[in-house]
């Protein structure tokens, strides 16, 4: 029995010890990543400045200066705009198949959803500029500039003056449909997790199905929804490639929602094979820049989310 005893004990130890060196290992990359970029970066924060560089909205080649406001401005936007679409339609898809759907195409539409999240960027990317780009020039911003862009103050955010359909609104689009299969899957599951018996207790005083996935479902998965969404939001502020096909890599003044526009990612494809000097080292801070905005996004998610969780 003390061997036994001290042989589990000898097991634990050593199962204590590989997860201890498994976390250790993960902290030290997200530090080496910090390092290595900070570390890159060191010429530009030098002459620039750290604040001064964020706030500048110069990207001059010729004079040899660089600010990062307009890529992280352009980064931003289109995370929100793909949020803004993506939360409802992914909210809505996931309840259709956890409550509404028959068991035949339950299954096909999951299916379909996790498809979506394997596509290669690239692909979304090269769809976007050659299939919905153009469907956005011809009918889409035709109709939204005809309506919405001609009612007082606000028309003006959605007045078309470029064409070939590539703007930071076809971007947010086609991020948010890169989106939604990691908040639809997120949902689904968390909504499979609501005990029968709340939903069967609901329905038992009268509530319509509509009561019960507002009044009882939704409220109970709500930390699994925000943790679907706070996914997305990394995934959002991370894209490269779809977004530098279909945002036009416009460097004037954002004055519509369908001018071209850039990102920090699309900055970065374009330029980097490129860049030297403190070109180099500018492209290495807007990418430190996004770390830790993304980083900080997350992490204030997470506490959020774990407050909520706990009240």
């Amino acid at each position: 029995n003390f061997m036994k005893i001290g042989k589990k004990n000898m097991t634990d130890s050593f199962f204590l010890v590989i997860t201890f060196c498994s976390s250790i290992v993960i902290l030290l990359i997200v530090i080496g990543f910090f390092v290595s970029l900070y570390i890159e970066s060191s010429e530009a924060i030098d002459k620039f400045g750290f604040f001064k560089f964020i706030f500048d909205k110069r990207w001059d080649y010729t004079e040899n200066i660089y600010g990062a406001l307009r890529p992280l401005a352009g980064s931003l936007l289109t995370s929100f705009l793909a949020l803004l679409v993506a939360i409802p339609v992914a909210l809505g898809t996931a309840t259709f198949i956890t409550e509404i759907c028959p068991n035949f195409l339950r299954g096909i539409i999951s299916q379909t959803i996790e498809l979506l999240a394997a596509i290669p960027s690239i692909i979304y990317g090269m769809w976007g500029l050659f299939a919905f780009a153009p469907l956005m020039e011809k009918s889409i911003q035709k109709w939204v500039s005809s309506s919405v862009g001609q009612i007082p103050i606000i028309g003006s955010f959605f007045a078309v003056k470029y064409a070939g359909g590539v703007s930071i609104f076809t971007a947010g689009l086609v991020l948010s449909i890169m989106i939604i299969p990691f908040i639809a899957s997120i949902t689904r599951d968390t909504f499979n997790q609501t005990p029968a018996l709340l939903k069967e207790s609901a329905y038992a005083i009268g509530c319509t199905r509509w009561e019960v996935i507002r009044f009882i479902v939704i409220p109970y998965c709500k930390t699994g929804i925000q943790s679907g969404i706070i996914i997305a939001a990394g995934r959002a502020l991370g894209e490269t490639m779809a977004i530098a096909y279909v945002i036009g890599n416009g460097r004037g003044e954002l004055s519509s929602v369908f001018d071209p526009y850039t990102t920090i990612t699309s900055v970065l494809a374009n330029e980097f094979n490129e860049a030297a000097g403190v070109h180099r080292s500018s492209l290495f801070l807007i990418a430190l820049i996004l770390f830790m905005v993304n980083f900080v996004t997350l992490a204030a998610a997470k506490i959020y989310v774990r407050n909520k969780a706990i009240k």
